[in-house]
């Protein structure tokens, strides 16, 4: 049946994905803790996405295992889409719906009853600040809005771990540190929180994080112990330096 741990919230061993003769994830191995803030820093093509589309069902795995929640990524998913959250790179809610509809459409996919939706909503809207943005057609916000309500739909079912993939892509500064206040409150509220980027200003605010190069990882650590590895004041340098070693 493959992984089943009680204290991690994600666990992988030996995990592979090749496409053809392409391997686009080699043996990656990694544990995340419940309510840990995890980073998977690297360039596009590194195998971030990959990695990630594997563990919430959407890729099967050439090899290896995990256990994403305490169930196995190959033969139960079905357990683990309930208890997880998923925000992809490309913003993919219906623009030509209201913020609130949108919510009630992904409310009511996830199971929840109308009462149920309302009520989690009206929580998450606080905590994320759109309140006053419930009844505006989606295609108005700017992308930085737009990335707070993808991400209030992957929370309205109260999933335990949410995976956010390059959340803050595209999006201005500003967004992008309001966007990470956000993510320090989940992980204070008890939620872990997978997350993908390939700025290294957003590498410094995970609690551990891993840097991958062509679907291998080259390092893992918080990224005061990496810093220190390497002598380094920042994660531009660790990044550079564990790219040579690795190479």
């Amino acid at each position: 049946m493959g992984i089943r741990e009680g204290s991690a919230a994600v666990e992988v061993r030996e995990l592979t994905k090749r496409f053809g003769d392409f391997t686009a994830v080699d043996r990656v191995s990694f544990t995340v803790g419940k309510g840990e803030i995890f980073g998977f820093l690297g360039a596009n093509g590194a195998g971030k996405t990959t990695t990630i589309r594997m563990l919430c069902g959407l890729l099967a795995p050439s090899g290896g295992e995990g256990s994403v929640a305490g169930y196995d990524i190959i033969g139960e998913y079905g357990k683990i889409k309930g208890r997880i959250g998923y925000m992809s790179q490309k913003f993919s809610l219906y623009n030509d719906l209201t913020v609130g509809e949108n919510i009630e459409f992904y409310g009511g996919i996830y199971g929840l009853t109308p009462g149920e939706i309302r009520d989690r909503s009206g929580e998450l809207f606080a905590i994320i600040g759109l309140e006053e943005l419930k009844g505006k057609l989606t295609a108005s916000l700017p992308m930085g809005w737009k990335q707070r309500l993808a991400l209030c739909a992957g929370l309205i079912h109260d999933p335990a771990i949410i995976f956010l993939d390059e959340p803050t892509s595209g999006v201005d500064p500003l967004s992008r540190r309001n966007f990470w206040k956000l993510i320090y409150r989940l992980s204070d509220m008890g939620k872990t929180v997978f997350v993908t980027t390939h700025y290294m200003d957003e590498a410094e605010y995970c609690h551990r994080l891993s840097i991958m190069k062509g679907g291998r990882i080259l390092e893992m650590d918080s990224p005061h112990a990496l810093k220190g590895k390497y002598g380094a004041q920042n994660m531009q340098e660790v990044f550079l330096a564990s790219l040579k070693e690795g190479s």
